[in-house]
């Protein structure tokens, strides 16, 4: 069974007026549910869309009838919170968990990697014999085993890092092995999906769909872009935050692109008759990415305020769960896990308690009386909680959001009760919490684990030495350029898990007036070296397609070098490239290493 977390079930009890914090007795959403008729799974996940941005929700500068439609033809939680960021939720969404237990702490540079003891939704569903598929952006580990074909995802395709530098045929992987994109990003991952539903629509399928839209940059085919760039917005931002128009109406049409999307897979359940044993869910990952119509709500992405962490969330399961129903209860991705799980009739093991609920009480109506609970938000050192009805800010300002969701009215005075339990609660939250930091995050970036062919090292993971920069202040999207001298180094933190043999790749790019230089890998005793003399000088690629500036790196069109085969034994070491030998003035830029298991 899934286990719940005892020490916080007390904290609530204690708070919360004597509730017990256990789930109600539920009926069946369906009597029985043989193994071979369960329902599948379609998970959408967008990035960096605020709940405003859906003509449901009061927008009339969009249109988004399909996302809508699901709303309509399902149940939708009208008070559902997430993380202020990408991989936070993300965490939470897999593991039923928060994510400071998690090992999540950052968006890069591995703080972004869930801990391998946890268990993700996939691996619960993988066990239970569904086709496990995800297809987008991962942004939760990297390097085997914290790759999403290690986290019980049969079939990945879309990056594994945080933000992109393209959203047009950019390079990408198929279960590691680097690939190129097909045509506008979100449109290749829907195809990807479609492929799958069709080839499992006889056996349980999980399709998770992290699109990587509406995040910056903020690239969107002229179709979408066409709609929005020379109309006058309705509805806009309801403070006095300087308003980007341009990346506003971008985000917009990039939304309805999505929309698109989801109309496409919805039109592939119907015509293969699956409608009907499908569950399909709709949510954000965190508050909008600029200053544009949130429905009033204060903050944005990146904040612990309504606006920064309330999300759509909707599920439809045609003919099953009611349609067109509205649930005002709280509730957070961190009940995705059990409420999943749950409605396809599963009674999972997990490594580790979790945090969530299984919301299918509230779905199916057999909630006689619901539990009070309390829901998290934290992000950059500033922590708020829900109740039902009030938020009680990073500062300890109390809100009361079933009056004033905008939070402007400080209403500590009128129930100082309430705040002060709320204070204590949230100290006893983050007393409970293990989080890791940059200073105490001891994983290193892992290689060769056992039951995986690839392995990357990005430039984003790695370190640069004497005069060598990043192309960008943000490591997800960038490489390593300004290589001047034979004392430059780049070098990833480096745990070899299993001995073996790996073919090395390496992406660069390099001018004519350089080719010749000397390339050296180095492990611990490993060593390999050749000689890079082909050169590879390519323009950067992104500001002809994008619609509003950019704060990613642009990218280039990396070239692929096979390095040779290099030994690596079990251990920790730096993993140190250095060039020697140069033919010019500077060496080459880069923006991966490769390796290929080969025994």
């Amino acid at each position: 069974m899934i286990k719940l977390h005892s020490p916080f079930c007390a904290l609530l009890l204690l708070l919360l007026g004597g509730y017990a914090c256990k789930e109600n007795s539920e009926k069946p959403i369906l009597e029985t549910i043989e193994k071979e008729h369960r329902p599948n799974i379609v998970l959408i996940v967008t990035d960096d869309q605020g709940w405003g941005d859906l003509s449901r929700n009061g927008n009339k500068n969009l249109q988004t009838p399909n996302i809508d439609a699901l709303a309509e033809n399902g149940v939708s939680f009208e008070n559902f919170y997430v993380q202020p960021v990408c991989s936070p939720t993300r965490a939470e969404l897999l593991t039923g968990r928060y994510f400071l237990r998690t090992g999540v702490y950052g968006t890069s540079s591995g703080g972004e990697r869930i801990n391998t003891n946890e268990t993700t939704l996939a691996d619960i569903l993988k066990k239970e014999g569904y086709h496990t598929a995800a297809y987008g952006k991962w942004h939760s580990g990297m390097q085997p085993p914290y790759h999403p074909n290690s986290r019980g995802f049969d079939d990945f395709y879309g990056f594994a890092s945080g933000h992109w530098g393209n959203y047009f045929s950019p390079m990408l992987e198929h279960n590691g092995r680097i690939v190129k994109g097909k045509g506008f990003l979100p449109d290749d991952l829907t195809d990807k999906g479609l492929a799958f539903i069709a080839q499992h629509q006889e056996e349980p399928f999980f399709l998770y769909l992290p699109y990587n839209t509406p995040h910056s940059p903020m690239q969107v085919p002229d179709e979408y872009w066409n709609r929005f760039k020379d109309v006058d917005l309705q509805n806009t931002y309801h403070g006095e935050e300087e308003k980007n128009l341009h990346f506003t109406k971008a985000a917009l049409a990039m939304v309805e692109n999505i929309d698109t999307n989801v109309g496409r897979i919805i039109d592939k359940l119907k015509e293969l008759a699956l409608e009907e044993n499908t569950m399909v869910v709709f949510l954000s990952d965190n508050g909008p990415n600029s200053w544009r119509y949130n429905g009033g709500m204060r903050g944005k992405k990146g904040a612990t305020d309504e606006g920064g962490v309330r999300s759509p969330f909707f599920i439809q399961w045609k003919g099953v769960i009611p349609a067109g129903k509205s649930v005002s209860q709280i509730a957070s991705s961190i009940d995705l896990l059990p409420t999943l799980s749950k409605l396809a009739e599963l009674n999972p093991e997990t490594n580790n308690p979790i945090d969530g609920k299984s919301l299918r009480p509230l779905i199916n109506g057999t909630a006689k009386k619901w539990p009070s609970r309390l829901l998290f938000n934290h992000w950059n050192g500033k922590t708020s909680v829900r109740s039902q009805n009030y938020r009680l800010d990073h500062n300890d300002r109390l809100y009361d959001i079933f009056k004033e969701r905008s939070q402007r009215t400080d209403v500590t005075e009128l129930v100082p009760q309430m705040a002060d339990s709320l204070k204590r609660a949230k100290m006893a939250w983050l007393a409970g919490m293990d989080p890791l930091s940059p200073e105490t995050d001891t994983r290193a970036f892992t290689l060769g684990y056992a039951d995986a062919i690839y392995t990357q090292l990005p430039a984003r993971d790695g370190m640069p030495y004497g005069n060598i920069t990043r192309s960008n202040r943000w490591p997800n999207d960038s490489y390593f350029t300004n290589w001047k001298s034979e004392k430059d180094s780049i070098s990833w933190d480096v745990e070899v898990l299993e001995k073996g043999n790996f073919e090395v790749t390496l992406y660069y790019t390099c001018k004519a007036k350089n080719a010749g230089v000397g390339i050296f890998l180095t492990h611990g005793k490993s060593m390999l070296g050749t000689r890079l003399r082909e050169p590879h000088d390519p323009p950067l690629i992104g500001a002809e397609n994008d619609r509003a500036p950019r704060i990613e790196s642009y990218v280039k069109v990396f070239k692929a070098f096979p390095m040779g085969t290099m030994p690596l034994n079990k251990g920790r070491h730096p993993m140190t490239l250095k060039a020697l030998a140069f033919s010019g003035k500077e060496a080459i830029e880069v923006r991966l290493l490769q390796f290929k298991r080969v025994d």
